[in-house]
């Protein structure tokens, strides 16, 4: 069998709670204001799921919503990768396993990846090589958070920081001149106690401090990396889609790197720190926006706990 050239994201689907939990709410019961979070983080409200719904349910939402708005049959689905960091169950079975159940898939590859905020990268880049190598065709890549759960509701510092929701993307192969051109994955495991989820999923510690300064120099060296690997300038670039984490981050990055911050689509005011639904819940944002064009060169940058970061080069 001949190796696919191309592999590509054919469709997108996204899925927000409908909860809405804005920062004056939080003000209500811990010690913090609009003001201040706005001014430290750029986050104006949060998706909060409901208590019984599970990171999967999340997942099958953003699934079904790829399917309806494109008119398209699950027919050939044989690959489900899912990134997250709140699983249904902390062991077996997977969240892939209970999502495939959900939506009806009979055989699928399924599995998890567990690399905190970066894992839809992750989770994006070993489907392309399973879909490249022949043990996929069609297979869909969620980054789908529950972050609700192993929030610690009465730590002000983290607190503030984090919703739920999940994004969905159809990758497979194409004869056509466009796809994941290249990617690259990183972990510094030296600072794997930066930004944990403490006492087997049940509170999120994080060195705020040394996780910002990690995460200014991940997504900096990160676009720099692959625009040399690729004999590209940053003017070569329509978009940088970046995991949604700090306002500030990104401005302290454009700042350092000298890159325009208008490249940066950023929806951190909406939906909070997703983790690894981040990125593809605003893919699919800015394609339901008409924001996505063929041709288009555009970088994703993840970066988080672990502490990984990686990034994907895509022609849309």
């Amino acid at each position: 069998m001949k190796s696919p050239q191309h592999i590509y994201i054919s469709a997108l689907g996204l899925y927000a709670p409908e909860k809405i939990l804005t920062n004056d709410n939080l003000a209500e019961f811990v010690d913090t204001s609009d003001e201040w979070i706005r001014s430290h983080t750029g986050i104006g409200e949060r998706h909060i799921a409901a208590e019984n719904e599970q990171c999967s349910d999340l997942a099958v939402k953003a699934a079904k919503y790829l399917f309806e708005k494109n008119n398209l049959s699950m027919d050939g689905i044989d690959g489900i990768v899912v990134a997250t960091a709140t699983p249904d169950y902390y062991g077996f079975p997977s969240t892939a396993c209970i999502i495939a159940e959900k939506l009806g898939l009979k055989g699928p590859a399924a599995f998890d990846i567990g690399a905190g905020c970066t894992g839809f990268i992750y989770a994006l880049e070993v489907a392309r090589a399973m879909i490249k190598s022949g043990s996929m065709t069609r297979a869909l890549v969620f980054g789908s958070e529950k972050l609700s759960a192993v929030v610690n509701w009465k730590d002000r510092n983290t607190c503030v920081l984090f919703g739920d929701g999940a994004g969905c993307a159809l990758l497979e192969a194409t004869d056509e001149e466009k796809g994941i051109l290249d990617s690259t994955l990183h972990a510094e495991g030296s600072g794997s106690l930066s930004l944990v989820i403490e006492n087997g999923g049940h509170a999120i510690a994080m060195e705020g401090r040394a996780v910002y300064a990690f995460a200014v120099r991940a997504i900096g060296d990160t676009i720099v990396e692959l625009l040399k690997r690729n004999d590209l300038t940053i003017g070569d670039i329509d978009w940088i889609v970046p995991h949604q984490a700090n306002k500030r981050i990104i401005a302290a990055c454009s700042k350092r790197y000298n890159f325009d911050p208008s490249l940066f689509y950023m929806n951190i005011e909406r939906y909070a720190n997703t983790s690894a639904a981040s990125i593809p819940i605003a893919l699919s944002e800015m394609e339901d926006a008409g924001l996505l064009k063929a041709g288009q060169k555009i970088l994703f940058v993840g970066f988080g706990a672990g502490l990984t970061y990686g990034g994907t080069l895509i022609q849309w």
